[in-house]
């Protein structure tokens, strides 16, 4: 643990944590002879505790200390073997190491020095399991035909690796007892040259499978693919024929389905793509340090790689990269249909607004007319009564000319009737605002 400060300055608080990261996994320090047995089990995790829990049983029986309540890796003398487990993003790692002269390298294997009520007990799913034995450099040397028995008599791929310091024999099969075999004969490997060579195998062999979890993936959604990109193809095809707003708008849920399609590919594939690339740049970077040097008259590791898990992985890439390009095609496809749409609708606007303002304008003619009219009807009305008034005061004996105080009442009555009728829709105008 850091202190508080140096030279006066506060640590950042996961200082000490991020300088040690680098060191938290070493390498073992390894001399030959000695076998080893690696486990790649798949698990979330959610199953972590699991895992620790089974690491501490282990170390109970064998009276070695624990791992910690927070470890994610944690290495353990037992005696009759040696345990590294490492918990990864999504697999947890177990390798067992017996240091041991041996005449067969596969025959007592280091993992069958553990307990098999112990192992059968490990949460989730096996995924590599590889034995590996280092030759001392007294171990008789082997032609390629007498290796070939060691492999099953299956093809075998070998280099000088660490600069001619070891030499390497594989097969890459799964044999009978569920595990592929990595020979090494030491020629002049240091400890921790040992330990990383050994290393950098089973890592080989781990995320070998493990990017070609992603294979099955690109094979399965390839077809689909194809006939979503035909789809897309006859449906661009149509929308250049489209006139109308109805088609325009069918295409355009059609091309939403599509990019519903696609959208559903894409969740269910990412993470496993993203994962094949990551792990296909660490099976490179693994075999660049090897450094590799030829072995007259076999297959090196690196090329064995080349011709059988790059054109996998480039199937993937370029499954990753039809799925980004149709949802590409589609979002654009879909702009351009929902541009015309868009277009479309305010050309219906434009003209629903003017026949509006047509009628608008009829309506207000009309008004006009009618209000015109009423000016009229209501001075008849009004003119009548005043023809009666008039009527009423001359039967009283008044001397009055009935027909022309009528027709000295009819321009006042026009007016007054007029500006009342003028006042009165102001006002109505007033409330309605």
């Amino acid at each position: 643990m850091l202190p508080g400060e140096t030279v006066g300055i506060a640590n950042y608080p996961l200082r000490s944590q991020l300088a040690s990261e680098v060191h938290a996994r070493p390498y073992e320090q390894l001399t030959a002879p000695v076998q080893a047995s690696h486990l790649a089990i798949l698990s979330d995790e959610s199953l972590l505790g699991k895992e620790r829990e089974m690491i501490g049983e282990l170390c109970e029986r064998f009276r070695v200390a624990p791992p910690s309540a927070s470890a994610r890796h944690h290495s353990a003398d037992m005696g009759m073997f040696r345990l590294k487990w490492e918990r990864h993003s999504e697999f947890s790692s177990y390798t067992f190491f017996h240091h041991a002269p041996f005449d067969q390298p596969f025959q007592e294997t280091a993992i069958s020095r553990v307990p098999a009520d112990w192992l059968e007990q490990l949460p989730g799913q096996l995924l590599t399991a590889v034995h590996l034995a280092l030759a001392p450099r007294d171990y008789p040397k082997q032609e390629i035909e007498e290796l070939a028995t060691l492999f099953a008599s299956n093809t075998v791929t070998g280099s000088l690796v660490t600069g001619g310091a070891a030499r390497v024999w594989t097969d890459f099969h799964i044999h009978a007892d569920g595990f592929s075999r990595f020979l090494i004969q030491d020629d002049h490997l240091r400890s921790r040259q040992a330990g990383r060579l050994m290393q950098r195998l089973y890592e080989l062999e781990q995320y070998r499978l493990l990017a070609l979890l992603a294979f099955p993936l690109a094979q399965q959604y390839g077809q689909q693919l194809n006939r979503l990109d035909q789809a897309l193809n006859s449906l661009i095809g149509e929308i250049v024929d489209i006139d109308n707003l109805e088609d325009e708008r069918h295409a355009l849920e059609q091309l939403t389905g599509l990019a519903a399609q696609v959208e559903q590919v894409a969740s269910t594939t990412s993470y496993r793509f993203s994962a094949a690339t990551a792990y296909y740049d660490i099976i490179q970077q693994r075999l660049a340090e090897l450094r590799e040097e030829r072995i007259q008259g076999v297959q090196m590791l690196h090329e064995f790689m080349q011709r059988r898990l790059a054109p996998a992985m480039h199937t993937c890439q370029s499954v990753d990269q039809r799925i980004q390009g149709l949802a590409t095609r589609i979002a654009r496809a879909s702009n351009l249909l929902r541009t015309r749409v868009d277009v479309s609708m305010e050309g219906q606007t434009k003209d629903l607004l003017r026949s509006m303002d047509r009628r608008a304008h009829l309506q207000l003619r009309m008004q006009e007319t009618v209000e015109g009219l009423s000016v009229v009807v209501l001075s008849y009305y009004l003119l009548g009564l005043v023809g009666y008034g008039l009527k009423g005061l001359k039967s009283t004996g008044i001397g009055i000319n009935v027909e022309l105080g009528i027709a000295i009442a009819i321009p006042v009555v026009l007016v007054a009737v007029f500006f009342g009728v003028r006042r009165l829709k102001r006002l109505a105008g007033h409330a309605g605002d």
